[in-house]
């Protein structure tokens, strides 16, 4: 793809970028879209309650367990090629699930779409940043990702709410396969295949071990949430999982092939960027979390209500994209990711004070949207940080991590601050039922929130040092 300066030129570029950026819009609606229609379902197919949580945790741990190795798989292999398999696959299975008659087929298809999205997110990404320069248009492409992918993941609640109500539960299923049936249909056309960038085989001992540690770390995560971190399998899950990483990593380092070339760890932007990535996309979903635990338990709010209170949260995050691609143009990576810090932060913050009345929405409101513009910015400041300085036969590695990080963080976060709720209402003596225990265990949660991003801003700001997110690529921590 060419381009003139900063401009898209030419009407096929523009379809292009509506097409890889409207599939990653999708991908980011599927993570939400069951959230608020899962008791609907679980009542529709016979989860027991136990087992109703996995329609979320099998999409998750496919997700983010196969995303690395698949990211890979497109820089080997071609990343049209694993792209329009990825969208087909993600066509298939949601079909699959919007015509379960059982647990055991609605859990098959959350899996097979996780795997779908492992594939579509990295090779997406990779050919948008490969179909761009570095420099202010690729810039204003990942802003534009970056918003459309947060705004995905609170329209999916919201769409999830609307079409579970007015429809089916299934419609959160079936919505998707016309969209990515004509993806599939106009990507052969409008994509250009990146070339493959060696005849190596492909890294086993390093797929085998980072997959494993994913999914276990992955699983004891999500397994946190529910039995606490105390749990024997929960500490099981979470140890194997670090210990295969640690694995991974000695792999590595004498494979002749590796999976993740050691040298890109070693780049300060790679690092620092996906730290501030973790934490953006951790504390901002786990907000989400803890406000609907406010708006429905304290408030009284219903699943559909919650998830429109959210369009404000979207429409700032879609702000702070447009906003994400100057910033990083005109300041830098790094003064991107400390100012949409520490915006974020002091929004958060500003939700301790919310009480027990219904007043207090119009803060909520303000303060989500403030805060979804200053996270919006630290998530473009992370995207292009974590992928400037990478040749373009490594951006489908780069990309795979960056998105890595986003679903690990996606994850991490809602247990952790969960966690926090439990145990701060067992020590305001707030039991379940009890509004102004939830209040308290949520205002808790929320202060913890808040001082993550303030400190995590701080601290990946200080270690980029005068790097503005686009240093050589020789750059070490």
């Amino acid at each position: 793809m060419t381009t003139t300066g900063d401009t898209i030129t030419t009407v096929r570029q523009k379809l292009v970028l509506v097409l890889l950026l409207g599939s990653q819009f999708m991908i980011a609606v599927d993570f939400s879209i069951l959230n608020v229609a899962l008791p609907v379902v679980g009542e529709g197919l016979g989860f027991s309650l136990s087992g109703l949580q996995w329609i979320a945790t099998s999409f998750a741990l496919a997700a983010a367990g196969f995303t690395l190795l698949l990211g890979r798989i497109g820089d080997l292999f071609g990343r049209k090629r694993l792209f329009i398999g990825g969208m087909a696959l993600l066509g298939l299975s949601s079909a699959l699930g919007g015509l379960a008659t059982s647990p055991e087929v609605l859990l098959t298809a959350r899996v097979l779409q996780g795997l779908a999205t492992a594939a579509v997110t990295p090779a997406g990404l990779a050919l948008l940043t490969t179909a761009f320069r570095e420099g202010p248009l690729r810039d204003r492409a990942l802003g534009l990702n970056g918003a459309l992918m947060s705004a995905g993941f609170t329209t999916g609640a919201i769409l999830g709410g609307l079409l579970t109500e007015l429809l089916s539960w299934r419609w959160a299923f079936l919505i998707n396969v016309p969209v990515a049936a004509a993806v599939v249909a106009l990507a052969p056309t409008l994509l250009t295949e990146s070339r493959i960038v060696c005849k190596h085989r492909l890294d086993l001992p390093g797929a085998v071990t980072v997959t494993g540690g994913l999914l276990a770390l992955v699983h004891g995560l999500t397994r946190a949430g529910e039995s606490g971190w105390s749990d024997p399998l929960t500490l099981g899950a979470l140890l194997t999982g670090g210990g295969l990483l640690v694995a991974f990593w000695f792999v590595e380092q004498r494979s002749p092939a590796p999976l993740v070339p050691v040298r890109i760890m070693r780049r300060r932007s790679v690092v620092w960027g996906n730290t501030a990535g973790l934490v953006a996309f951790a504390t901002e979903t786990s907000l989400v979390f803890l406000m609907t635990l406010y708006l429905q338990e304290v408030l009284g709010y219903s699943a559909l209500s919650t998830g429109l209170a959210f369009g404000v949260l979207g429409v700032g995050t879609v702000v702070g994209g447009v906003l994400g691609g100057r910033a990083v143009s005109r300041f830098g990576g790094r003064a991107t990711i400390l100012g949409g810090g520490v915006v974020q932060a002091a929004a958060t913050v500003s939700l301790v004070a919310l009480g027990t009345s219904g007043g207090w929405l119009y803060l909520l409101l303000a303060a989500t949207f403030v805060g979804g513009v200053g996270n919006m910015l630290l998530i473009v400041g992370f995207m292009v940080t974590a992928t400037s300085g990478v040749a373009d036969s490594e951006q489908g590695l780069a990309t795979g991590l960056a998105t890595m990080t986003q679903q690990v963080g996606i994850t991490l976060g809602i247990p952790v601050m969960s966690a926090i709720v439990a145990a701060a209402r067992t020590g305001g003596h707030g039991g379940l039922g009890d509004p102004q225990g939830v209040l308290s265990g949520v205002s808790v949660a929320v202060a913890v929130n808040s001082g993550l991003v303030l400190a995590a801003s701080l601290l990946v700001a200080h270690r980029l040092g005068g790097d503005r997110g686009k240093g050589p690529a020789h750059s070490v921590v």
